[in-house]
């Protein structure tokens, strides 16, 4: 049998200084019923080995890399197919990183066993043996990835199989997965003496009303099982005892994790926001949520993030403090992620940075933090549940090909090779702790800044939907910002300009000014091009001159709509009428005068804060008994403001320059517009009527060579309804009450 050595040995994994970053890309294959997902096939890494010259090229040199059982052995554990993990792991090699092979990544193993199988340690035994001495220049491991977060999720709350819902499924899946790790590290070390156990966990503590505090006491002890097991620690004294006992755990199952204790070389945290809970028994509080019940109460559990909990108590830091202080062995965050705006992803990978820094400041052993989700996720808002292809970008977006480096890939790259990283959007605290994420707001506010004096953006546009929307959604993300009007700043002035970029010191302008009358503007062409296009052009004629970052927008509107098939950004330019030409010679001016700034062309808008727009004329229309009428021969990609003003945010925010077309996923006409919003409203379909039989076709719908990074349409009109809050139906009420 090969083996992949003839580059010689890895580097090791860095010693306790200084800090280092490690990667992980998110490699679950977990079985649900009777289908797998693989997310190293669902985000593309599959198919994309240069991938890894991307993840070399931040400086990581640690990487957490899935050569899992069900992927090498799928149909018999007698029968492998190692050609895509040489392949892989050769270039890991080659390249100078260090893997920490994952063997199992909250899977039950291929079909032919589980976490219930009573052979399921000994068959993840043999992989691991065989990995081993295949590739002997491994010297780290992580047999089974956080087993108590999978023993839960597939044997005490029935998401994963064997889909258990009772104790007893639940310990026996973590004393199964447990005996996996202790047999694994037995098998591979018996070829390697040297290697090295990153056992992962996620640590979420639990939190309570006093009523509930036995109940947050009980679930705390049990948080640390697979831990204490491996330690040893689980004899007659240990809490948990007598309830394995009960569940079926025989004395001798126990016995031999104190007889074989294989206490972790590091120990790895996964921490989360959602890690934290708050067990609340005041049930009218909580409105709508899902109950639980124990023999005593019945509560609810919520994100604990989101109540007024002394801020000491939560969070990376306190958790990382309680494993230090409890096991003292190394420790590592071999997961740091969050599946939020890019801003907020940022800010959460430093703070979780800055904790273990401040960690070791005090003498604790934290040797390393690792950025999760190199490549995205799929689908874990629903804990792989449902196949949405929701999509949480990381450090790479996929959505583009190849894939894009967002703002993580400049942070990671700064943590790995200097240790720190700096960016405006940090100078502002995460949502976690921003007054808006209490479900009851507290008596006090917070109004945390990491800063006394944030840096801000400038909106323009003040009167506008967009620059409404824009400084809406900036106040949400925690985007410190001035939106201003005309009266402010006149954007075809280079005086005005001036003035105001000296007063305000933007580091960045999102300019959503402009003519926008369409009609209009075949008879005051003048203004318009003066609106859109001298203006557009000197406000990022001075943001290139002072070095700030300039964000513009254009229209569907460049295009005549006879191509025949959606646009895409490198298509020609074909504008038919005063306000699109105005648009293409902005585009040109713009890139021409700042080559880093972004340009996004965009389609028909429909937001839920004004009643400006074709989806409140409609459903106000039918909601008073019209039937409204709308073309059927365009074809058009209608754009909900929020989607466009958050990833326009996410781009600008990644430092993303040119053109780039964002429009929800999807074309439809006018009137198949206003009838998805009747259907979506519960209106008859039938309510809609065509307003021009006969017209000739025409197509402006907008694709994106650069990556289709907003939602669906369908997504946006739903979103649409509930975020509206039926104010078009309110208003025909109001109305009628007159």
């Amino acid at each position: 049998m090969n083996t992949l050595s003839s580059a010689g040995p890895a580097p090791a994994i860095p010693a306790f200084e200084p800090l280092a970053l490690w990667g992980g890309l998110e490699c679950t294959v977990a079985r649900i019923r009777n289908q797998f997902r693989n997310q190293i096939r669902e985000t593309g890494h599959h198919d994309r080995i240069e991938d890894l010259e991307r993840i070399a090229g931040l400086g990581l040199r640690t990487l957490r890399y899935p050569v899992l059982l069900e992927t090498i052995s799928p149909e018999h554990p007698d029968r492998q197919d190692w050609r895509w993990h040489d392949e892989r792991l050769g270039r890991l090699q080659a390249l100078g990183i260090s893997p920490i092979a994952g063997l199992v990544h909250h899977g039950s193993g291929p079909a032919y066993t589980s976490l219930v199988d009573p052979s399921f340690a000994p068959i993840v035994a043999a992989h691991a043996e065989r990995v081993a001495r295949r590739y002997p220049w491994i010297t780290h491991y992580t047999p089974v990835n956080e087993p108590l977060t999978t023993a839960r999720f597939s044997g005490l709350y029935g998401h994963w199989y064997p889909h258990g819902c009772g104790m007893d499924t639940f310990l026996r899946t973590l004393v199964n997965q447990c005996r996996a790790v202790v047999l694994s590290m037995q098998a591979i070390r018996r070829i390697n003496p040297a290697a090295q156990l990153v056992q992962t966990e996620d640590l979420g503590k639990a939190f309570g009303t006093p009523v509930m505090q036995y109940q947050a006491d009980y679930e705390n002890e049990r948080r640390w099982l697979s831990f204490d097991l491996l330690c040893g620690r689980v004899d007659r004294q240990h809490p948990w005892h007598a309830l394995l006992l009960q569940a079926g755990i025989g004395e001798d199952e126990l016995g031999f994790f104190v007889d074989f204790p294989c206490p972790p070389d590091i120990v790895g945290i996964n921490h989360y926001l959602t890690s934290e809970r708050f067990l609340d028994h005041r049930l009218p509080m909580y409105p709508g949520f899902h109950q639980n019940t124990t023999n005593a109460h019945t509560y609810v559990d919520v994100e604990a993030v989101r109540v007024d909990l002394p801020a000491r108590q939560i969070g990376p830091e306190a958790r990382l403090r309680e494993a230090w202080e409890r096991y003292r062995l190394p420790v590592a965050v071999t997961e740091a992620h969050h599946g939020c705006t890019r801003d907020e992803q940022v800010r959460w990978l430093m703070e979780v940075w800055n904790a273990a820094q401040r960690l070791r400041a005090e003498g604790a052993d934290i040797r390393a933090v690792t950025v999760w989700s190199l490549m995205g996720a799929v689908d874990w808002n629903s804990l792989l549940q449902h196949r949405n292809g929701f999509y949480e970008p990381g450090v790479f977006d996929v959505r583009s090909d190849p894939p894009r480096p967002t703002v993580l890939a400049t942070a990671a790259a700064a943590l790995a090779t200097q240790g720190d990283f700096e960016h405006p959007v940090l100078d502002r605290a995460g949502w976690w702790k921003r007054d808006e994420r209490f479900y009851r707001p507290p008596t006090r506010s917070s109004k945390l800044r990491v800063v006394g004096s944030p840096r801000r953006l400038l909106v323009t546009g003040a009167s506008g939907t967009l620059g409404q929307a824009m400084s809406r959604i900036c106040h949400v993300r925690g985007l410190d910002h001035d939106l201003v009007s005309r009266r402010d700043m006149d954007i075809a002035d280079a005086a005005s300009i001036d003035a105001a970029l000296r007063s305000y010191r933007p580091w960045a302008v999102i300019n959503t000014a402009g003519y926008v009358r369409v009609a209009d503007a075949e008879r005051e062409p003048g203004r318009c091009f003066r609106e859109n296009s001298e203006g557009a052009a000197l406000l990022a004629e001075a943001c290139a001159r002072l070095g700030i970052a300039y964000v513009s927008f254009s229209s569907d509107r460049v295009f005549s709509g006879a191509l025949g098939r959606p646009y895409a950004e490198s298509d020609a330019v074909s504008p038919q009428g005063v306000y699109g030409r105005s648009k293409a010679e902005a585009e040109q001016r713009i890139l021409a005068a700042h080559p880093g700034a972004l340009v996004i062309r965009t389609s028909a808008f429909f937001g839920p804060w004004d009643t400006y727009n074709f989806a409140y004329a409609t459903l106000h229309g039918l909601a008073q008994g019209h039937r409204p009428r709308a073309g059927a021969a365009t074809a058009i990609s209608p754009t909900y403001v929020p989607d466009l003003a958050h990833a326009t945010l996410d781009l600008m925010i990644d430092g993303a320059a040119g053109l780039w077309h964002l429009a929800n996923c999807g074309q439809v006409s006018w009137h198949g517009f206003a009838v998805m919003l009747a259907e979506a409203a519960g209106f008859h379909a039938d309510g809609v009527a065509v307003s021009d039989h006969g017209a000739a076709p025409a197509m402006t719908v907008l694709t994106s060579e650069r990556g289709l990074v907003m939602p669906t349409l369908e997504h946006g009109i739903d979103r649409y309804l509930h975020d509206s809050k039926d104010h078009w139906r309110m208003a025909v009420g109001q109305a009628q009450g007159r």
